[in-house]
């Protein structure tokens, strides 16, 4: 698709609304992860930088239209301001008199970070009034906020409708991304989905299986696969209500030319516990008693043998428990040929999904994929196949 970015735009003495996600994970009151906050400050750096008046608006959990003190941005808008070096107010509302009296208190290159949207019921209604008043703060919008992009929020879709829209230089980034793993990507294009459920992914595979060469299934979700198949996965987890579909997303594959591959062998234990007694087993003989917690090792060789001869990778979810040693094994072997394979120049591998990027950062190979997104559900979405309102409302 094509959309407006910042390119050539003059921003000079304007006010730049700049749709963010500042919702940043926080544990016992205190941020624990800057990724979204670093990745959103060369957009903030550069806009100040010419000279216009930012001013940063976002949503924080899930208030459900009340002031909740625990979910104000005041603690990111502190945050902000330590990662770009430089100053950031704050107001304790994103429209009304005092949303109004910050932001003309504002000189050029001057941040604000505006109270949680989601304070107000009318943000996730799209309501076009609250839309139509956070549009009278400013004279562009800018949304960077991607990670958002699939919610037809007031913030996130309605305001651009009311003010000359473009894309923030991390919205970009991830669309150019995207483009480049299913939009016109360079083939033979494989993709590796793991995580517990088909149910939760069936409209991703439905819609992979259609526009990959290879799809590799790992994870729990691989146990309802190979069960579909009359294989015994013991005690493993799966969805035996899923099985029909299972066999149906194989039949699909089938049709479309596109090579399903699952594990041919699995590491197994009776319990699921930190360094428990283990075995690797042959995919045909899973022990009645034991559960399938991580792909073995041929079936990781098996996938690494092929890297060669993929151009392009999508990953989304690992492949096996890999929070729980040493089920790990697999992930971590397969992020860090991903990563060699990427900085030699052989591949372009977009990663993304809460799991995965925890996975990637645990390899230490998080900044050595061409792109991993912070996205979550939009990143999901996107690969689902789904328009996403955020991204369409910068339709150039």
């Amino acid at each position: 698709m094509t959309f407006r970015c910042l390119d050539g735009v003059d921003v000079a003495g304007k006010r730049v609304l700049l749709r963010a996600d500042l919702n940043v994970p926080v544990r016992d009151g205190k941020i624990s992860d800057l990724t979204r906050i670093e990745r959103l400050s060369p957009t903030i750096a550069e806009l100040a930088g010419k000279g216009a008046k930012v001013v940063v608006c976002s949503h924080f959990d899930r208030p459900r239209g009340k002031r909740v003190p625990e979910m104000s941005l005041a603690p990111m808008a502190v945050a902000l301001a330590q990662v770009l070096g430089r100053p950031v107010a704050f107001a304790d509302d994103c429209i009304g008199p005092v949303a109004r009296q910050a932001v003309d208190a504002l000189a050029n290159g001057d941040v604000l970070v505006l109270e949680n949207t989601r304070y107000h019921a009318a943000e996730e209604n799209n309501d076009p009034a609250f839309a139509k008043e956070l549009a009278a703060l400013a004279d562009i919008f800018v949304n960077d906020a991607f990670s958002a992009a699939h919610r037809a929020h007031a913030s996130t879709e309605g305001v651009a409708h009311c003010l000359p829209s473009y894309a923030g230089r991390l919205m970009q980034a991830e669309l150019e991304a995207l483009d480049l793993a299913l939009g016109n990507p360079a083939r033979p294009v494989a993709a590796i989905v793991g995580g517990a459920k088909v149910s939760t992914k069936l409209e991703l595979l439905g819609n992979l299986v259609g526009r990959v060469d290879v799809l590799a299934i790992g994870g729990a979700m691989a146990n309802t696969f190979l069960a579909a198949q009359g294989l015994n996965v013991g005690k493993s987890l799966q969805e035996a209500d899923m099985h029909a579909t299972a066999r149906a997303i194989l039949a699909k594959a089938q049709a479309a030319q596109c090579e399903i591959v699952l594990p041919i062998d699995a590491v197994v234990a009776t319990v699921f516990a930190p360094n428990p007694p283990t075995q690797t087993v042959a995919i045909a003989a899973v022990p009645a008693d034991s559960m399938i917690l991580d792909v073995g090792p041929a079936s990781v060789a098996a996938l690494l043998a092929r890297l060669p001869s993929i151009r392009t990778l999508v990953w989304n979810g690992p492949l096996g428990a890999f929070e729980t040693p040493p089920f790990d094994a697999a992930t971590m072997a397969l992020a860090k040929a991903v990563a060699a394979a990427t900085e030699s120049g052989a591949l372009r591998s977009v990663a993304g999904g809460g799991d995965t990027v925890s996975a990637l950062r645990m390899a230490g190979t998080i900044d050595k994929l061409t792109y991993v997104s912070s996205a979550g559900g939009a990143f999901l979405e996107w690969l689902e196949g789904k328009t996403l309102p955020g991204v369409a409302a910068l339709d150039g």
